[in-house]
């Protein structure tokens, strides 16, 4: 029996066989689907989803969306961790617990989408490793982990998406109510970066860094490293290892 996954309004669940891929799927429904669809692959060892957004704003400045998704995934993972576990984020797409690699997000976009007006539609997907599906144990390959070898217990793949649905809509209501800086200040605390840099986020989501001793900016661009997600490892169909 598939495990029912409970999701807050306004979100529409598509349920999607393991051979599937949600991100793919998502932005090829996401014009007749609308906003709030969210396709969901229902793995033993990942936690793989993909919500269609569709902002009102210019393409340029609402893949800022993808900083409040992050936001939402990292709170979902929050939820269920044991005290004390780390949960961060490598910029800009990468999640790590206590140094391990899970997992991460990742944005899309129509191709023939313009800088400077609303695109029909975002889609953010993530992928989250649940189990661990080799035999090492955890501490071996300290690059990489999963959520049963960092003590999450039996939390797995609806839990995760049913806690990423709600946190997104607390990270929008933040943005609207008190604006993106609010939701900037939460992504950047989470950063793995030390604190070594002041940070910020630009209007058009690049990440601004300025060193310790330093008078230049650096400047990373962020619609470009969406374009190739850091965590995942296209052969694999899934994070790295």
């Amino acid at each position: 029996m598939l495990e029912p996954v409970e999701l807050p309004p306004p979100f529409t669940l598509v349920r999607l066989r393991e051979s599937r891929d949600a991100f793919a799927d998502a932005i090829g429904i996401a014009d007749e689907s609308g906003a709030g669809t969210l396709t969901y692959v229902g793995r033993f060892d990942l936690a793989e989803f993909a919500v269609v957004l569709q902002p009102a704003e210019p393409l340029r400045t609402a893949r800022r969306a993808f900083y409040a998704a992050m936001v939402a995934l990292t709170d979902a993972l929050r939820a269920y961790a044991p005290p004390n576990k780390e949960v961060a984020i490598d910029w800009p797409d990468a999640v790590r617990i206590d140094g391990g690699l899970v997992g991460g997000g990742r944005l899309g976009w129509p191709s023939s989408a313009r800088e400077d007006e609303p695109p029909r539609w975002l889609v953010f997907g993530a992928m989250i490793r649940t189990v661990a599906m080799t035999d090492a144990e955890a501490g071996v390959h300290p690059l990489a982990s999963a959520l049963d070898q960092e003590g999450f217990g039996e939390t797995g793949a609806a839990q995760i998406t049913e806690s990423f649905a709600r946190h997104l809509m607390r990270a929008t209501e933040t943005w609207q109510a008190d604006g993106f800086d609010a939701v900037a200040r939460e992504f950047l605390g989470r950063l793995t970066d030390g604190p070594q840099a002041s940070r910020s986020i630009a209007d058009n989501g690049d990440l601004l860094l300025r060193r310790v001793a330093a008078d230049a900016i650096e400047r990373r661009d962020l619609q470009k490293c969406l374009r190739s997600p850091s965590w995942l490892d296209p052969k694999l169909g899934g994070p790295r290892r």
